[in-house]
């Protein structure tokens, strides 16, 4: 994936994560669609960490393509 192929995958998360959040505020989620909340913020902490690969990759002088996408565990537990 390049970067826009990237930024165009969090737009979509980001849309579906919202409407989720709508929905867990007004009616409340069913089990299937919170466990596709928690799915989504971990593949948008996935997006987020490819990106940065690919553009600290790029700033040293190294191809961005060689980037990688990182387990769900590894982005999940980063301090922020």
């Amino acid at each position: 994936m390049d970067d826009k192929q990237v930024l165009d995958r969090i737009g979509a998360l980001v849309e579906e994560e919202h409407t989720l959040e709508r929905q867990a505020t007004g009616a409340g989620l069913d089990e299937g669609q919170e466990a596709r909340l928690r799915e989504v913020e971990v593949q948008l902490d996935q997006c987020w960490d490819l990106l940065r690969q690919r553009r600290a990759r790029r700033d040293a002088g190294q191809d961005p393509d060689s980037a990688a996408v990182r387990p769900g565990g590894t982005v999940e537990g980063y301090l922020q």
